[in-house]
């Protein structure tokens, strides 16, 4: 089997298998996209996001990347979040609130099947979800669903789960964890097409609003 070929039966590239030329969403982060293959996210692909617990900046790691998504005129949908998100940092940040599209599932596997569901339609440029319970073959799934619909998936892993992820194998395309630091967040990358994990690299964080606010706050345009 070439260095390039799929492993077999599963249509899912290996962290060293697949060309790292395909262009990828960039971050608005320069520091990150150099290490990232494609130089940015990865579209049609799955990125899973450790992070010890919510709230240190890991949706604005994301809000470059899914405010140009945004005007793309596909949906930007998030899926289970732990948070009500908070519409004026979104819209601050230029996301476009008309493409915005909230799911709360009522159980967990009502949300895997949502976040396939949208992964894999083709109307979304970025699914973004906190799924209660995932394992190997969920992950692979949803990593195929996203390779099908061309539509950048995120996976946020926190808490124990995000520790016990750390050191089992997943299919996903890139894999990063997430440390709080000083203005910012400390990103190490554990696995990327066509490359070695790295990392840590630091990353300041714009000071503005939270994206994620207590439940009492709303979702408002």
């Amino acid at each position: 089997m070439s260095r390039q070929d799929p492993v077999p039966g599963t249509g899912v590239w290996r962290a060293g298998d697949a060309p790292a030329s395909a262009p990828g969403v960039p971050s608005g982060f320069a520091r990150l996209d150099v290490l990232l293959p494609g130089g940015g996210w990865p579209c049609g692909a799955l990125t899973e996001i450790l992070v010890p617990c919510p709230g240190i900046g890991e949706l604005r790691l994301l809000l470059p990347a899914l405010a140009r998504l945004s005007r793309s005129r596909r949906w930007i949908a998030f899926i289970a979040p732990p948070h009500v998100l908070y519409a004026p940092a979104l819209a601050a940040a230029q996301v476009d609130l008309s493409r915005v599209m909230l799911v709360h599932p009522r159980a967990a596997a009502d949300g895997l099947w949502a976040v396939e569901q949208s992964l894999r339609a083709g109307t979304c440029a970025a699914v973004v979800a906190w799924p209660a319970v995932t394992d190997t073959r969920a992950l692979r799934r949803l990593q195929l669903a996203a390779e099908a619909g061309g539509s950048w998936g995120v996976l946020f892993r926190h808490g124990q789960a995000a520790a016990a992820a750390a050191a089992a194998g997943s299919p996903a395309a890139l894999r990063l964890r997430l440390v709080p630091a000083a203005g910012g967040v400390d990103v190490s990358i554990l696995k990327r097409r066509g490359g070695w994990p790295v990392g840590p690299v630091s990353l300041d964080l714009e000071p503005d609003h939270a994206v994620a606010m207590p439940a009492s706050a709303g979702f408002r345009a």
